[in-house]
């Protein structure tokens, strides 16, 4: 199959790129490589499939590229890409969130309508929720983000769905909750926690560390969308967790356990945009896809701390990992 995965160069669209290569698949790779966080970081992430003779990369804008020839024979599309993080989605950057989640997705679905696609499998996340009424929290519960990345997540969803009821698009949105593992971005926790503890640094959190998420470990969140894309789900939103819901204390207390040290924590205050708890009910995943996650978080977390190890300590050059926005660095994720 010819599958396009938009964002390849990020975090999860690079594994899932991967998972396709080695299932024998041809893959197109869409990125324009924002500057939210730093070139050589997603570089770093295409580094294998740059070696892959069935892997081609296209660097564009997905607002103003020609999309109508990049999509045509194509089987699967999974739009990955988005402007990412909660806290940096307030004031004036709200306009780079609305141009590259809203409007990105509307020109891509536009483009794909009245094409013979198989699934068209769209990136949501667990910020449409907010602060959800019930945990675990299920998709019949109305959605209510509390920031403005969260309100652009849904924007796309919604776009989704209205190309899918309006024009057939066989459509999927797949809402993560906080998906962690090797690649993470480097303003998510568990990167900044992991990195900082090994420089002997004290980790920094908003809020009191009772916070609690659902954390889900990057190969579930692939094996999620491989699934959606076979199944015959369509015009479906659905929840993609781990199995379990942790607090961010019980979080640092896996963690000098894994890196056998003590870790320094500072407290600060809450963020704006932050829900308190997440946690999903997946059960709907389970029924349309088969979904079930199969990394608890202690094992996902022991992976993501070698990939820091040998990421950042152990070569002579470290990738640089600045984030645009000082604020955006300590982001738990949706």
């Amino acid at each position: 199959m010819r599958v396009i995965v938009t964002g390849c160069a990020g975090f999860l669209g690079s594994h899932l790129s991967e998972e396709f290569i080695a299932q024998g698949h041809e893959v197109v790779g869409v990125d324009c490589f924002t500057d939210y966080y730093s070139r050589s970081a997603k570089e770093a992430n295409l580094v294998r499939l740059r070696e892959e003779p069935r892997f081609s990369l296209v660097e564009a804008d997905l607002c103003t590229m020609d999309l109508e020839s990049l999509v045509e024979g194509t089987d699967l599309i999974y739009h990955q890409a988005a402007q990412a993080g909660v806290r940096a989605s307030w004031g004036a950057y709200f306009e780079t969130y609305v141009r590259n989640n809203v409007v990105a997705t509307q020109r891509l679905l536009e483009a794909v309508k009245g094409q013979s696609l198989k699934k068209f499998v769209y990136a949501s996340s667990s910020s449409v929720y907010g602060d959800a009424e019930s945990y675990p929290t299920s998709e019949s519960v109305l959605p209510c983000p509390v920031s403005p990345y969260g309100v652009t997540k849904l924007g796309g969803e919604q776009l989704v769905y209205l190309y899918h009821r309006n024009y057939g698009v066989p459509t999927v949105a797949l809402r993560y909750f906080t998906v962690y593992g090797p690649r993470q971005r480097p303003d998510m926790a568990f990167h900044k926690f992991i990195r900082w503890a090994l420089e002997g640094k004290p980790i920094q959190i908003y809020g009191d560390g009772e916070q609690s998420r659902d954390f889900t470990f990057v190969s579930d969140a692939v094996a999620a969308n491989v699934a959606a894309g076979i199944s015959d789900a369509t015009g479906v939103a659905l929840n993609i967790g781990g199995g379990s819901q942790v607090t961010v204390n019980e979080v640092i207390g896996i963690l000098e356990e894994l890196l056998d040290m003590d870790i320094r924590v500072d407290y600060a205050s809450s963020q704006r945009g932050d829900v308190r708890h997440t946690s999903a009910d997946t059960s709907l995943a389970a029924s349309l896809i088969g979904y079930e996650p199969r990394v608890d978080l202690r094992a996902g977390l022991a992976q993501e701390a070698r990939w820091v190890r040998r990421a950042h300590f152990q070569s002579t050059e470290r990738p640089v990992v600045s984030v645009r926005k000082p604020e955006a660095a300590m982001a738990v994720g949706a």
